[in-house]
Formats: C-alpha cells, structure tokens, sequence
C-alpha cells in the first residue's frame, strides 16, 4: 500500500524560548513530520472553500473534542488550510470541534474503521491499540519541556507514530497540553508539604499514585465540581495546565502554584489507514507536510495562551507561585519511581531511552 511505502518581561520570553525549540526541530529533528511554518488561517472551523469546485477530489472530516477555539483546533485549523493550500484546492479538511463526531475513544475506534478521516485525540485512547504509548503518560518523565520535544520529534516519536499502524492508525504529528502543575489553597512548596493535604486528581490508579506517593491524599472528583470543592474546604488542592487553571478560575480559590511540571502527555493527530491508502504518493506528503506545519501553529498558540491566562491569573494579588528547584523535582520524580515500574511494565528500555534523550 501506498503509505507503508512512504513515512512565539514573560512574553518576550516564552517567545524566544519557542523560536529557538522549533529552530531545533528543523534542524535535525524532522523524522516524524518535516515542513517549514506557516500562519494561521482565519476561519476557526475549515478551510475556505475553494472558488471552482470542480477542482476537488477529496473532502475529508477531522474530528476534535476540545472547543473551536483551544490550541489543539487552532493546529487543526492550520492544517486544513496548508492541505488546501499544497493541494491546489484539491483536497479539502472540514473541521467538527467540540465532540461534533463523538468522544475520543469513538474518534479512535471510526479512524480504525476508516467512517472518520482524521481526529486529533489524547495517547489514553489511542494506547489501547499501541501499548508503548503508555510509557508517555508516566509522571516526571521530562525533565522540561525542551525534553520533551526532543523525545517527540527524534526517532522515539516517530517509532511511535509509526507503531500506530498495526491498528489502522496513521500517526502525523505530535500536539502539546503543556505541563500540569499543583495549585492549593494552602502552602505548598515541596514534597514535605504533602503529607494531610488533599488534592483532586483524575480518576486513575496511576494518577492517585502520584500524590500518595508524595504523602497526600488524593480525591477523584470531576473538573466541574473542583472550584466549589476548594471554595468550601472539601479539597485543598487540585492539578491541571495553567491553562485550566486559568480558565476554570482555580486560582481565584487556590492561588498557591506549584510549577511541578510533573506531567507533560503530548496529544496525536491521526489519519485512518484506510484513507491514507487511497491517496497518491504526492498527497501522502502534502498531508505529512501539513501536519507538522499544524504542529508548529499549535505549539505557538499553545504557549500565546499560556502567556495570557499567566497575566490573568497574575492579576491576583493572592497569588504565589513556586519555581520548583531541579533538586526538588529530582526527590519527587525518585518518589513516583515505583509507577514507573508498575505501569511502565513491559516498556522498561523505551522509558531508559525517553530519559536519557538529549
């Protein structure tokens, strides 16, 4: 088949920061996805139409459950418009945000069955079907963000990518979620300040692992109930992006932030396999090209709205943030080394492998 055959004071910081990250994608970096950067189009939900549509041969859906507006469909967006752009109109990506085309794991289980076209989801769903995507989930293992990049656009990224095909999958290219992070409404520093707390985690054994591991004592709740929780003392803290954090107005009730960064779990844009083999050779690459420019626009808004819900967030006077000394990472990241071996087994040598990248 066709394909088998084929494979942005804070501001002006982060800017600098995310130049000289993409300049190092393009510079060696470029096994999964390589392509230059391109802006961003103007539409939040497809591509313009092009003016003779006679000149189209395919129409294809991507499914995306975040919001029109969140990172991951600016990226989306991205990539309709350079697939139509390098196609000469011919191939166009209509864009259905906000779960239009079901949840994730249905994403996932149509993209395999080839009834939906393209989606971006999380690793969760898609590890079902390509177990070492599991390794990505663990806590504390990117040391930064750098890190973690340099993991996902080298060869360990696209092995990944490319192990997603025995499912019918076509791995494109990796998206961010940024870093999760610890906020409270009572001091949180270091690990020794875990002990008694109680913190809102996801509903996972591996993610309730995490804060026992450091002493505390982890609650399951939904996100939407968390800013009621902390206001009324049924939790004293939760984790999420600063995104989020921002978003959902955590801060306003617990405006201790601890930049752990103990989490970075990259997201996937992906074909189905089905579809891909229908294409040519030259429009397997003008997707592949695509893909990675998307990956470009997304990791550039990403970190524009980081930027911006900081400033917000920073508009509290009550707010104190805590940088995280690489010691004190290095004490949490020994505490969760049990995880590690619990649900990192069986993916002992890609684990070594992500850690020890440079």
């Amino acid at each position: 088949m066709l394909y088998r055959k084929k494979a942005k004071v804070l501001t002006v910081i982060l800017t600098v920061v995310l130049a000289f990250a993409l300049a190092a994608c393009g510079t060696g970096q470029q096994a999964a996805t390589p392509a230059p950067e391109a802006p961003a189009p103007a539409d939040a939900n497809a591509a313009d139409t092009p003016q003779d549509p006679a000149a189209v041969e395919h129409i294809f859906r991507l499914a995306e459950t975040n919001a029109a507006d969140h990172p991951t469909n600016i990226g989306n967006m991205e990539f309709a418009r350079v697939v139509e752009e390098l196609s000469g109109g011919r191939i166009i990506i209509e864009l259905f945000p906000a779960g239009q085309l079901g949840d994730e794991t249905a994403v996932v289980q149509e993209l395999v069955m080839g009834t939906i076209d393209f989606g971006r989801v999380s690793v969760s769903p898609v590890a079902e079907f390509s177990p070492g995507l599991n390794a990505m989930q663990l806590p504390f293992l990117y040391r930064d963000a750098a890190h973690m990049w340099a993991v996902l656009n080298g060869p360990i990224g696209a092995d990944l990518l490319a192990a997603v095909e025995s499912a019918g999958l076509v791995g494109l290219t990796w998206y961010d979620s940024g870093s999760r992070n610890f906020y409270t409404n009572v001091p949180l520093a270091t690990i020794d300040d875990f002990p008694g707390v109680r913190i809102r985690m996801m509903d996972s054994r591996l993610m309730m692992g995490i804060v026992e591991a450091f002493g505390g004592s982890p609650i399951a709740m939904g996100l939407g109930e968390v800013y009621g929780a902390l206001q009324t003392g049924v939790i004293d803290g939760a984790e999420n992006n600063i995104i989020a954090y921002e978003a959902w107005s955590h801060y306003e009730v617990a405006p201790y932030l601890l930049k752990s960064g103990h989490l970075r779990i990259p997201e996937i844009l992906m074909g189905s396999m089905q579809v891909m083999d229908r294409l040519s050779a030259e429009d397997q690459e003008i997707i592949r090209q695509a893909a990675y420019q998307a990956q470009l626009r997304q990791r550039e808004y990403w970190i524009e709205r980081e930027v911006s819900a900081m400033e917000n967030v920073l508009q509290n006077p009550d707010v104190v943030i805590t940088e995280m000394s690489s010691e004190e990472w290095q004490r949490m990241a020994e505490a969760v080394a049990h995880l590690h071996a619990e649900f990192g087994a069986g993916h002992e040598e890609l684990i070594e492998q992500i850690i020890n990248t440079r």
